[in-house]
């Protein structure tokens, strides 16, 4: 039973992962690099945009996925911790309070 709940925890965090590095990936390379000249007919706050989310946007995505990414973790451990608790196996915490 715990192999079953530890390979289902580490498919959902690769999916998370994936998720996030393909976003990642998207404005980083797609944006601030392979369309750079098309978004550079857009202006934000005075830049062309390409050049914006080269030099600065794609910095802010990475933090605001980071960010994303433990609020995303702490939901999937909390949910798997529940999961683990209804199944009858103990967490680390309640066995040293026993």
């Amino acid at each position: 039973m715990r192999d079953k709940h530890a390979r289902a925890y580490w498919k959902a965090n690769v999916r998370i992962l994936t998720i996030l590095m393909s976003v990642w990936f998207f404005i980083s390379f797609v944006c601030g690099i392979l369309l750079a000249d098309f978004l550079d007919n857009f202006r934000f706050a005075g830049f062309k945009l390409g050049f914006w989310i080269a030099q600065q946007g794609s910095i802010y995505v990475f933090v605001i996925l980071i960010l994303v990414y433990l609020v995303w973790m702490d939901r999937l451990d909390a949910r798997y911790t529940r999961d683990k608790n209804k199944s009858g196996q103990t967490t680390d915490t309640q066995e040293d309070q026993a």
